[in-house]
């Protein structure tokens, strides 16, 4: 028994050293130790106009090296992918007809396919093998960024000082990276075993072209993989057609067939010889443009084929151009600081002051709030792009002062308060809009004294409003002036829809009620009715009846940024 034992063992033993000899040494050795850590990354992508978003892609810290999982990392760059056995695949759609990667846990060769069946496929080498740990495919952060800079033909870059990927997807850079990055081939295939086979020896393939026009002329680049071959130039013909030849070097002709609509280069046609040499008819415009010299240079650091162009600086067209540049600038900013994007609503009274009461107990803080949440729905709704503001979004006291700094702080273009009116005449009924001015009316100063009455409700009401007096109504009307105008058209068409009004309108007046001294910008109080009537009251407290009344108030703002959108882009235009 003892011996069936030590052999049992024995051959136990040879059993896990035979497996563990049949794996791969890389993968054997390569994956994450026990003290790995998970970390995320941030990934910052830039989309051109100074567009982009921040997303994080999970991370592996090891002693070693920092690991980037593929799949997060395609989910930041946008796209699409899907799992397969020890693998996964991703597809783009930058640039047609898209291609689609695929990446094999343990296999240093990825496979790049176009969708379009009549172009090669590219096979992109990595120093090391993707490695398969918690059901995600890894790569150190360096070559996941090689990966997919070659892949996708972009800026995709690590900053190890910064700790952030960095990617630029605002457009294709026609294979600057190839040079430098990786080893692409762009016939070769994937044998069965994993091993790549080279395409044909001995030859250049050119991957791409960008044309990048400058003040003084253009740079022509033709990127090229492959090995390194004799270029010649023959120069501007008297029809403006340049020759740029290569021996013994390809290329897909459809693709690199380019027609331009502005720029000194007007096409360039690539055409294969049958001596197996390779030419570019680069046609220039030089009727437009004083052309003074074609001049070819071989870039080896990127492997790049550089033809510059040469022209006379048209001083009067960049002047024209760069003023051009500068007014779009400006209008940009003025449309920017015209457009309507943030609406402050401000439910009036709450917390210790609950504001007007009428005799079944209805509290005009419940009303106004109830009001300014439905009215904040419908705006939210209607214009996403519009960020609604709360001076206060719960039954909780604010001071009156407090709530136009909160305006004014959120850059707020359009300041809304709601309210509930009260009379000792229990006849009075109907709804009104008050802008910030003098009192002309007796019954206006009786309405924002009322308002204002919350001040006593306040600690340090003494120090906190010291100089609030009647100069300064004044002073702040004045200064109101600049927006007199809009809130006034917004008083008017708040107004205007009588479907959102208890009974009946009692028009647009001034008063000074100091929830509308500080805010800088259009504003309005809306009295929404008089709790102090019996039969009002029932109206304002019944909830379907409020949120009627904030759609009428919605549908007056409606009309009002309607027109001064309009209004304000005219006169930007102008």
């Amino acid at each position: 028994m003892l011996n069936f034992m030590l052999f049992f063992r024995s051959r136990l033993a040879a059993l896990v050293v035979m497996t563990l000899l049949m794996l791969p040494f890389r993968s054997l050795f390569a994956l994450p130790s026990e003290k790995s850590v998970a970390a995320t990354v941030p990934f910052v992508v830039t989309t051109g106009n100074d567009q982009g978003y921040t997303m994080k892609v999970l991370a592996l810290r090891t002693a070693g090296s920092l690991l980037i999982d593929l799949e997060s990392m395609a989910r930041a760059l946008r796209l699409s992918y899907r799992k397969e056995q020890s693998g996964l695949v991703i597809e783009e759609s930058f640039g047609m007809p898209g291609t689609i990667c695929t990446i094999m846990a343990g296999n240093n060769f990825v496979r790049v396919l176009s969708r379009d069946p009549e172009l090669p496929k590219r096979i992109i080498q990595l120093p090391s093998a993707p490695l398969l740990t918690q059901s995600r495919i890894w790569l150190p952060v360096s070559q996941a960024c090689r990966l997919f800079a070659v892949w996708l033909d972009r800026e995709v870059v690590y900053n190890h000082s910064s700790g952030q990927i960095s990617a630029v997807i605002m457009k294709k850079s026609f294979g600057e990276s190839a040079g430098t990055i990786g080893i692409v081939n762009n016939e070769g295939q994937l044998a069965s075993n994993g091993a790549i086979r080279p395409a044909e020896s001995g030859r250049t393939v050119i991957t791409g072209i960008e044309v990048k026009n400058r003040t003084n002329g253009t740079i022509i680049s033709f990127s090229a993989s492959g090995v390194t071959t004799q270029a010649s130039l023959v120069t501007l013909n008297a029809e403006g057609y340049t020759y740029f030849s290569l021996e013994k070097a390809s290329c897909d002709i459809n693709a690199l067939s380019k027609v331009y609509s502005r720029g000194v280069v007007r096409s360039i046609t690539p055409k294969e010889s049958a001596g197996g040499g390779l030419q570019f008819t680069v046609a220039l415009d030089n009727r437009s443009f004083v052309i003074n010299s074609v001049e070819f240079q071989r870039d080896k650091k990127k492997n790049r084929y550089l033809l510059y162009v040469h022209c006379n600086a048209d001083v009067a067209e960049i002047r024209r151009k760069e003023k051009e540049r500068q007014i779009a600038q400006v209008l940009s900013r003025d449309v920017e600081k015209w457009k309507l994007d943030t609406i402050v609503l401000d439910a009036g009274h709450g917390g210790k002051d609950p504001g007007t009461t009428g005799e079944n107990g209805t509290c005009e803080k419940d009303v106004a709030l109830n009001i300014v949440r439905d009215l904040g729905m419908f705006i939210t709704q209607k214009w996403p792009d519009v960020k609604v503001i709360y001076t206060r979004k719960e039954d909780k006291f604010i001071r009156l002062h407090e709530r136009g700094k909160i305006a004014n702080q959120s850059g707020g273009k359009l300041f809304i308060s709601v309210h509930c009116n009260a009379s000792p005449n229990r006849n009075a009924h109907g709804s009104e809009v008050y802008i910030l001015g003098p009192h002309k009316t007796k019954a206006a100063l009786e309405v924002a004294m009322t308002e204002n009455s919350v001040i006593g409700k306040e600690p340090d009401d003494a120090l906190a409003y010291k100089g609030f007096t009647e100069e300064y109504l004044i002073m702040s009307s004045m200064a109101q002036s600049a927006f007199a105008r809009q809130s006034t058209s917004l008083a008017q068409h708040i107004l205007a829809d009588s479907r959102h009004t208890v009974n009946k309108s009692r028009g647009v007046h001034q008063a000074g009620f100091m929830v509308l001294w500080t805010p800088s910008m259009p504003s309005a109080l809306v009295e929404v009715g008089y709790l102090s009537n019996s039969g009002e009251e029932r109206k304002l407290r019944d909830r379907q009846e409020q949120t009627k009344i904030a759609h009428g108030i919605f549908q007056g703002v409606q009309t009002y940024r309607r027109n001064y959108e309009t209004s304000s882009m005219a006169a930007v235009e102008r």
